[in-house]
């Protein structure tokens, strides 16, 4: 380079030198430009998630209520008495039998 600046203006030089720096100064701005705009992707996606995060606690909240008292009631019925077992044992069975059917009518569905 120092050939090459000795063989020119020192006037040229400078207008050489200046345009490009002028050529990556822009090109660092562009680059800064696309970093903000990522950094706003992720903020907002962030955020997204965030809200969505909070609504699952709230579903498995609530969910986990539901489920407390089902248990409550379910063995509220298993201790009280004989009756109530042979209907809680009639149930189960009614339930088993149903997953059954139902697994085999979904295996037949799909062939």
């Amino acid at each position: 380079m120092a050939d090459w600046a000795r063989a020119q203006s020192p006037g040229t030089v400078e207008e050489i030198l200046d345009r490009e720096n002028k050529r990556m100064a822009d090109s660092l701005a562009s680059k800064v430009t696309r970093l903000k705009s990522l950094a706003l992707d992720i903020d907002r996606d962030t955020e997204d998630q965030n809200r969505y995060l909070d609504g699952m606690d709230s579903d498995f909240t609530s969910m986990t209520g539901l489920l407390t008292g089902s248990m409550k009631r379910f063995s509220t019925m298993a201790q009280s008495g004989r009756d109530n077992r042979k209907l809680l044992c009639s149930m189960a069975m009614g339930l088993i039998v149903a997953f059954f059917i139902l697994s085999y009518l979904l295996s037949r569905a799909r062939t």
